[in-house]
């Protein structure tokens, strides 16, 4: 992409290393097996959406990739609209977005329904026409993937409703939601230990455990003086349930949502951060980068993060206070969804 300065064309280029792309689920920085099962076990539904969240360059296309090539098999129609498409996959039919040719992701969206998918990925949901086909696929069998630009995983479903999506179609077809930034690893060559402030502890939930050691890169020629050394992910994955389904029916704010998905077991984005920071893999300067300042980690929370072996412990969010979720009239929460996909036919 190029623009004009005044000192002339200011050119970015993005390098596309295949390579780099192409990874299995258990190199992508989940904090655990358990962590990790979610993640199949969400992918592995026969229906219904799964976003994955976050800015430009944060990993989603890795992870979607990843997620595909995963559930990928001979005998599944897999198809991807994107734009554009950035990497080849085998055995799955890519449709590049090209307006000229009348080619929009919407219009993409409608031709692919009529080939029969099994699996559907669309490289962004940037309106309502979109949102909208993307559900009724879902609402009609087909597993649906997809992306957001949005902060966090509740914020998703805000998002949703903003741009006109009615809250009984996201909670029937939504099935969950993964927000997730990119941290740089400290350098293996020269990492030391040092011992962090009280206020620094303090800021990130972390008051009473002064003593520990933190780590961090002194910055060497391995690193080109940087202290750090190849990249990871950091995630927060809402699975949703009958009760979250219950508050999105409701109409519940994003804290709400959020409070709620972390009684159930979800992790912030910080949280994991500071989990993989207490494990010597980054820092916390690179945390407070990559994740938002207002959300407040609990004093008591304590996040382990243990290798991708079966068994290994699953990370328990910090408590928080409970929510109360009305009874919802689900005979007539389904006679809305059945008649909203009458009226699409």
């Amino acid at each position: 992409a190029t623009i004009p300065t005044i000192y002339g064309e200011n050119l970015v280029l993005r390098i596309l290393d295949t390579a780099s792309v192409m990874i299995g689920l258990e190199k992508l920085g989940f904090s655990s097996y358990e962590h990790l099962k979610k993640y199949e076990e969400l992918i592995a539904k026969p229906y219904g959406i799964i976003l994955s969240t976050g800015p430009t360059g944060s990993g989603k296309t890795t992870t979607l990739y990843s997620a595909l090539m995963r559930i990928n098999t001979i005998d599944r129609n897999i198809i991807t609209i994107e734009d554009p498409v950035e990497y080849r996959l085998g055995l799955i039919r890519q449709i590049q977005v090209n307006p000229k040719a009348g080619i929009s992701f919407a219009g993409g969206l409608r031709a692919i329904l009529r080939q029969d998918p099994d699996v559907i990925m669309v490289g962004e949901i940037r309106d309502l026409e979109t949102a909208t086909i993307a559900i009724q696929a879902a609402l009609t069998g087909h597993l649906v993937f997809s992306t957001l630009h949005t902060n966090d995983a509740p914020s998703s479903i805000t998002r949703l409703v903003n741009m006109g999506i009615e809250p009984f179609l996201i909670s029937a077809s939504l099935m969950g939601i993964m927000a997730q930034r990119l941290i740089r690893l400290i350098c293996s060559d020269c990492k030391e230990t040092y011992e962090p402030s009280k206020a620094l502890l303090d800021k990130w939930g972390l008051k009473g455990k002064e003593g520990i050691k933190l780590y961090r890169g002194k910055g060497c020629d391995k690193c080109k003086g940087t202290g750090y050394k190849g990249r990871l992910g950091v995630f927060e994955l809402m699975v949703l349930d009958d009760e979250l389904r219950e508050l999105i029916i409701a109409e519940a704010s994003t804290m709400v949502l959020r409070k709620k998905a972390q009684e159930k077991g979800m992790l912030l984005l910080a949280e994991d951060g500071v989990a993989k920071a207490l494990k010597g893999m980054t820092t916390i300067e690179e945390i407070a980068r990559v994740c938002e300042e207002h959300i407040e980690l609990k004093p008591s929370h304590e996040v382990k993060v243990e290798p991708l072996t079966r068994g290994a412990q699953a990370p328990i969010a910090a408590g928080s206070e409970k929510v109360d979720v009305k009874t919802t009239d689900f005979e007539e929460y389904q006679k809305r969804v059945a008649n909203w996909l009458s009226r699409k036919k």
